[in-house]
């Protein structure tokens, strides 16, 4: 075990001190061995929860990237907002807690939670700060393309008076003043609800404080009524003229505490622990326990309090009393208050301020020849392996995959796991219309999909209402894997068809998000596909497949095995080469093994999107890995894992991270692509295009940070989604 460190100072300046010593080392120590360096050393670790915030920095540079279009933009500074939002209600609550119970403990890095918190409230300032001058700078430009969000007391009198209307009308049945006194107890303030703190002063003199809730069930954003140009085109016919909910309640607060005089009032946000533990060896019902956890979400102690930089302090104090937070919980902010509200501007009807439309591809496999029966995908499965790649090919075969399966009189089950499916899924409606043509339906719900909870058990109880064979997990692990099978009668025997993926089955995100995809009648995997579904849905102690990698049973073994192997290649002087694109990459027997293998003289090239625990560069330790990140248009959510294998090359696809949480306490598979062509379309096509950008990568250093690669003098801008989204980019659906 690493020594326990608490180790809190600044982590760009510690990190560069610890960089340049360790170059410093080696230049001195010339002949020391394999053995000698410490690859559990906690210098050669970045701090999970920094590595994360650090990914948030690169989704606020896209915010202020003036070669985005401007309400893309906003919605890249909204997105900041949500993921910090997501930050505090799960990893800062984390910590707290642990903070809470007196743990000592550290992570690989040697922070202690203490120092965790310290350094994260003084990144998370630097962040929010910059996020600021952002949002002055992005409202600037909104107003040039004829968008304002008015401050009230800067509206006329006419104005005023229509939004006076608007509160009588909509706002003010709907609002509940609440007090606070002997008589009536300090308020319930919800996990993410906006506020009003309120200050009045009743007939007698005396001061009251009062909370209003700011209702989520309106428009966060009103319109106030503008003059149209004569003669504009029709995306400039008016000037849009907006105002903030809360201004119009607090401008009219009034007529809620009649006969009081108002003092003054102060909008606040409150963060509160969301994350859900759930005892589930003791669960006699996971379904009801999962959704006890989500109504108890909103009661969680509070992790964070954002109020307006001029709230004075006796208000303050009020709150930070009866919320019970201290200082270190206290954010300061600007309206309005959450940058993720401003996502309400991106609804705006102004295509000429977002990115253009594309339309998706179809695979030529499923393209190709005459129109299609419910026999044609499982025929053109039958030729060979298809290759999705979203959101550049589209969903849609997916989706009629499933939906001719339900339909065809020869199917006779379908199985899925069912992690993030969203609402209004027309992958959930084709499995509702399967048990319907009595095929048995077998769905594994993921019911701790976490913020998805809701919509997950609508969905199970929909499914089990029907008839569908629904399994809401196993104890101790999250069934992420993203898999489907379908059994069909075929003359004499009996065809089993998959569906792998990296990404969820969920029609809204897979035109947002990267994912790959893979078509598949191969009888291995489909036996492994069957061996997988009879693990979920019943008992098994299989500890291997034949293809497929799949946690928590053999793939950690497996992968580190791929790993020594290139090792190995590369110490007998041949070809040796890793390229893997993750989300995520936190595992330190993972890192260590790369860490070997840049030692071995293995190329390593690394695309993780957001946390990267692994310090590239190091000399003697890293100087062989190369560690970029890109944050474009799509959320960049494909897992490829490539191996050179001394010519003979191997790529996987699937749905498991580098994260000790995917390897050992999920279900998650990694399937092989095996078609030779495939495999160069995957490597050319994909991995080679991410690594050519020089306009959304960026590069890791050694000191966790992260910088725009710099195009060389002359050289072709190379933004990897456009190219990818460009008809003639190669794409790998074409078998």
């Amino acid at each position: 075990m690493p020594k326990k460190r608490d180790r809190g100072s600044s982590f760009a300046v510690k990190a560069a001190r610890l960089v340049a010593g360790h170059e410093r080392n080696l230049v001195n120590e010339t002949a020391q061995t394999e053995e000698a360096i410490n690859l559990e050393d906690p210098d050669l670790y970045i701090n999970r929860e920094l590595s994360l915030l650090a990914f948030q920095r690169r989704v606020l540079e896209e915010a202020e990237d003036e070669n985005n279009p401007l309400l893309e933009r906003v919605k890249f500074l909204s997105i900041v907002g949500s993921n910090l939002d997501e930050f505090f209600m799960v990893r800062v609550a984390g910590l707290a807690a642990q903070l809470d119970a007196g743990s000592l403990e550290v992570g690989p890095d040697g922070m202690s939670p203490r120092a965790q918190l310290v350094s994260i409230r003084r990144e998370i300032k630097k962040i929010l700060s910059d996020a600021r001058k952002c949002c002055e700078s992005l409202m600037a430009a909104l107003n040039e393309a004829g968008i304002f969000v008015r401050a009230y007391a800067d509206l006329n009198d006419l104005q005023k008076n229509r939004l006076a209307g608007y509160f009588t009308e909509t706002v003010y049945p709907v609002l509940t003043p609440l007090g606070n006194d002997p008589g009536r107890p300090f308020p319930h303030i919800s996990n993410l609800s906006l506020n009003l703190a309120v200050m009045i002063r009743d007939p007698e003199g005396k001061e009251h404080f009062a909370r209003v809730k700011v209702p989520n069930s309106l428009p966060e954003l009103v319109p106030v009524i503008g003059v149209r140009k004569a003669g504009a085109k029709r995306l400039r016919t008016h000037r849009t003229e907006l105002v903030w909910l809360e201004d119009v309640i607090a401008a009219h607060l009034a007529e809620l505490f009649p006969g009081m005089e108002i003092l003054e009032s102060h909008p606040f946000h409150v963060t509160r622990d969301a994350d859900i533990a759930i005892k589930e060896l003791e669960a006699e019902d996971l379904l009801e326990t999962i959704e006890e956890g989500v109504r108890q979400r909103k009661f969680g102690s509070v992790v964070r309090l954002i109020v307006t930089r001029d709230m004075p302090s006796h208000i303050l104090d009020i709150l930070k009393t009866n919320l019970e937070v201290g200082n270190s919980e206290v954010y300061r902010g600007w309206q309005p208050l959450s940058p993720k509200r401003l996502f309400a501007l991106y609804h705006l009807d102004r295509p000429d301020l977002k990115y253009g439309n594309f339309v998706p591809s179809v695979p030529k496999p499923l393209a190709d020849g005459p129109a299609a029966g419910v026999e044609d995908t499982f025929e053109r499965m039958r030729g060979g392996d298809i290759l999705v790649h979203h959101p550049f090919d589209s969903f849609q075969p997916v989706v009629e995959f499933l939906r001719q399966a339900a339909h065809d009189p020869a199917v006779l089950a379908i199985k899925i796991c069912l992690y993030r499916v969203g609402r209004n899924s027309p992958i959930v409606e084709a499995l509702l219309e399967a048990v319907e043509e009595e095929k048995q339906v077998a769905v594994l719900v993921e019911l701790k999909a976490r913020f998805d909870e809701e919509s997950n058990i609508e969905w199970a109880r929909a499914l089990e209402k029907v008839g569908a064979h629904v399994v809401y997990g196993i104890p101790g692990l999250k069934i992420h894997s993203k898999v489907a099978l379908v059994v069909r009668r075929e003359q004499d025997r009996i065809a089993r068809y998959v569906h792998l993926s990296t990404g969820n089955y969920n029609a809204v995100t897979a035109h947002l998000y990267t994912d790959i995809g893979l078509l598949t009648a191969d009888e291995n995997v489909a036996a492994d596909a069957s061996d997988l579904f009879n693990y979920l849905t019943g008992y098994s102690g299989k500890s291997d497949y034949r293809r497929l990698l799949v946690s928590p049973v053999n793939l950690r073994e497996r992968l580190a095995a791929l790993i020594e192997r290139e090792i190995h290649h590369a110490k007998q002087g041949r070809e040796a080469a890793l390229i893997f694109k993750m989300n995520a990459l936190v595992d330190p027997p993972m890192i260590r093994a790369l860490y070997k293998a840049s030692r071995a003289g293995v190329k390593v090239q690394l695309l993780v999107r957001g946390i990267c625990c692994l310090r590239p560069g190091l000399a003697g330790v890293s100087e062989n890995i190369e560690v970029t990140s890109i944050v474009g248009r799509f959320l960049e959510h494909s897992r490829l894992y490539y191996f050179r294998n001394g010519g003979d090359e191997e790529v996987y696809i699937g749905s498991a991270d580098l994260m000790p949480r995917n390897i050992d306490h999920r279900v998650e598979i990694l399937a092989p692509i095996r078609d030779p062509e495939m495999i160069r379309r995957l490597l050319d096509g994909v991995l080679m295009t991410y690594l050519a950008d020089n306009v959304k990568a960026r590069s890791m250093q050694a000191d966790g940070l992260y910088y725009r690669r710099v195009r060389a003098s002359g050289s072709a801008a190379t933004n990897s989604q456009e190219a990818l989204l460009a008809p003639e980019r190669g794409s790998p659906s074409a078998r």
